[in-house]
């Protein structure tokens, strides 16, 4: 019945879902859990702590002690999913600085090798622009960039320097090529980066025992809907936070490709 909550496509396809729609989903989704479990299984469970003295205090100190460890989980995995999409960014902007350096180093050279690396240049980071970064927001690792990179480091090589200034100029090309290559090869292994899926179950079974323990609270049972209701609430927008940051190019905090439009623009002013 629910095996498409196992189905990786699903859990994809939210990106895909706008913002505040995808928030509405995991609010009700954890609400709507706490309150079917409040009516059909509340009545059940509290049947195990109903002859307890001071059943309410007993309960309370064990959701005191669990949400110190939860919130600690939580908060780890969200500055864990965070620093992911901040390396990523910070890999993306390295790229499209050392894609700018190299296009001003190869703008010195003699002609028509100058011209030349400048138009690939600019061919490159305009499929990055276009092609490369659509396919990277569904999780699909771009490959026709590496065809146009290896053209770019054909036509390098083809160049041969006649002065000791070429020599320098040449070296420095290919110093900030090799550095392009490697900032291009992270961001490309940051587009299937994810939390692993242990950390998803403890954080969902954490979240669900939070919630049961809620249910053994004695109390009325307007208040336990809406008191156990706003905890779920909170719960919901927690974890779709974490779950907006999982993967650095999907949903709404993640990278753009602002750096390399910034690249575009400038290439285009020459």
């Amino acid at each position: 019945m629910f095996n498409f909550l196992l189905d990786p496509d699903f859990w994809f396809r939210l990106y895909e879902v706008p913002s505040l729609e995808r928030t509405l989903y995991f609010l009700l989704a954890f609400v709507g859990f706490y309150w079917i479990g409040s009516i059909f299984l509340r009545p059940f469970l509290r049947q195990f702590i109903r002859p307890t003295p001071a059943a309410n205090d007993i309960v309370g100190y064990i959701l005191s002690c669990f949400c110190v460890f939860y919130g600690l989980l939580l908060g780890l995995i969200a500055v864990t999913a965070y620093e992911n999409v901040a390396d990523a960014s910070a890999n993306v902007t390295r790229e499209a600085a050392s894609l700018s350096a190299l296009y001003e180093d190869v703008s010195c050279y003699p002609e028509p090798y100058g011209q030349n690396l400048r138009w690939l240049l600019r061919d490159y980071t305009r499929y990055v622009i276009k092609y490369a970064w659509p396919l990277q927001q569904r999780g699909i690792v771009p490959e026709e960039g590496t065809i146009r990179a290896s053209a770019i480091h054909e036509k390098m090589v083809e160049f041969q320097p006649q002065t000791p200034a070429q020599e320098i100029l040449h070296a420095e090309a290919l110093r900030q090529f090799n550095g392009f290559l490697e900032y291009r090869r992270m961001r490309l292994l940051s587009v299937k980066s994810a939390l692993p899926a242990t950390m998803w179950t403890v954080m969902l079974l954490g979240a669900i025992f939070n919630i049961v323990l809620c249910w053994l609270f004695d109390m009325k049972f307007v208040t336990q809907l809406l008191l156990g209701g706003i905890l779920a609430a909170y719960l919901g927008v927690v974890i779709h936070l974490i779950f907006d940051m999982n993967q650095p190019f999907r949903g709404d905090v993640s990278v753009s490709s602002e750096a390399f439009e910034m690249v575009y623009k400038r290439m285009n002013e020459d």
